[in-house]
């Protein structure tokens, strides 16, 4: 069964499964991947890309998501498909003549997760199929608050309704480590269903970073119910909730 995940955004590997150009890729974004593979291997009439279409089948085998929104998905799909233009990937070595395509881009991913912005962002490394898996190096291997996973996924566009009542705007909200007002599109609400604590953004991520140099934290405790939660969950929730509350 697929996992359903909310405010999906994804930057995902295709194989080319045609003979006549098998072990081709494509790198692209999208926010629903089953229905992206599905215009892909119906042409370019079908939304699909100019140069996918007509080569397939093709198949997806990887996909990055967790991002906070579409436009840190779309830069990091640029950055993978011009690693040598990316100034983050300047560092990393070209590719090898007797190197396959694929496995060049498996390496580029293994630097990209590695560098900022995208090396403190809630991401995870998903298979969809464990016959194109490949092990990362030691040396190479996804920070830790990156989960590798296996298995297909589908998109879910849903706000609880705790979420709703909890960002009505006939209620006064008070930031529980300042104690002033905030409004809906400066709060950030816990991920627990339970816990009912608002925090404006920086006053939380300051609370995250304490005395790193750090811009963007990576994870942190909630100051009322004390569960650990990553930055970019936080975020991707917020996100949700004005989208579908606007």
């Amino acid at each position: 069964m697929a996992e359903e995940i909310e405010d999906f955004h994804g930057v995902y590997m295709l194989y080319c499964l045609n003979e006549t150009c098998k072990g081709k890729t494509y790198i692209g974004y999208t926010k629903d991947p089953n229905r992206r593979l599905k215009q892909h291997n119906m042409g370019v009439k079908s939304g699909g890309a100019k140069k996918t279409s007509l080569r397939g089948p093709w198949e997806m085998v990887l996909i990055i998501h967790g991002f906070p929104n579409e436009i840190s998905a779309l830069r990091f799909e640029w950055a993978w498909q011009n690693p040598k233009t990316s100034r983050r990937l300047k560092h990393v070595t070209p590719k090898a003549r007797t190197e396959k395509v694929y496995d060049y881009n498996i390496r580029v991913l293994s630097e990209m997760l590695h560098v900022g912005p995208w090396n403190r962002l809630a991401l995870s490394v998903r298979w969809l199929n464990s016959m194109y898996r490949r092990d990362f190096s030691d040396d190479k291997f996804p920070p830790m608050h990156m989960p590798i996973c296996q298995g297909p996924v589908s998109c879910k566009k849903t706000v609880s309704t705790s979420d709703t009542s909890l960002l009505d705007t006939g209620k006064t909200l008070l930031c529980v480590l300042c104690a002033r007002n905030c409004s809906r599109f400066e709060l950030v609400c816990c991920l627990d269903p339970n816990c009912q604590a608002v925090t404006h953004i920086r006053c939380l991520a300051q609370r995250f970073l304490g005395s790193s140099d750090h811009i963007i934290p990576i994870d942190g405790e909630c100051p009322a119910c004390g569960i650990r939660v990553l930055w970019g969950d936080l975020i991707r929730r917020k996100n949700g909730c004005f989208t579908n509350l606007i």
